[in-house]
């Protein structure tokens, strides 16, 4: 029981990994092909309540496709719903993940948001030693490498 949650929760944080680095490399090249980089320089400069008021931000953009894609599932266009909602926690990751990369030091000197981060960031560490030796842990490692190793030659 113990080897199958283990391979359970690899495959959680496997595609969390996967999917972080996907959406990461997404924000980089929206940041460029948009030219945000001087509002980057700003936000990684502001003050700790300029920075919790941006990091607001990608709730405001996202929740109103939170709520369309609400009311497409209520009036049983499901396809449509579930795909609007998928888009839109891509998205949000994606923004949200970005502000707290840029502001990170200005929202950690808030004493509830570095309590919730250092929460995390604990259960994730004590996740990933405990599914570092699997098989599939291992095995995913590996293909990932080479999937990325084929996805750099295509563009070169």
């Amino acid at each position: 029981m113990k080897k199958i949650l283990l391979s359970f929760l690899a495959v959680i944080l496997i595609f969390e990994e996967w999917l972080w680095d996907i959406l990461t490399a997404l924000g980089h090249s929206l940041v460029k092909w948009l030219h945000l980089q001087s509002l980057e320089q700003w936000l990684m400069q502001t003050s700790p309540p300029v920075a919790l008021a941006t990091f607001s931000i990608p709730l405001l953009i996202v929740t109103p496709l939170n709520l369309f894609a609400l009311s497409l599932l209520a009036n049983g266009l499901i396809l449509q719903g579930v795909f609007l909602e998928l888009l839109a926690k891509l998205l949000g990751t994606l923004l949200v993940s970005r502000v707290f990369a840029l502001t990170k030091p200005q929202l950690l000197s808030y004493a509830v948001i570095k309590i919730v981060y250092t929460r995390i960031t604990g259960w994730l560490h004590w996740a990933h030693q405990r599914i570092i030796d699997t098989d599939i842990y291992r095995w995913s490692k590996q293909f990932k490498a080479e999937a990325k190793a084929h996805f750099a030659a295509w563009f070169q």
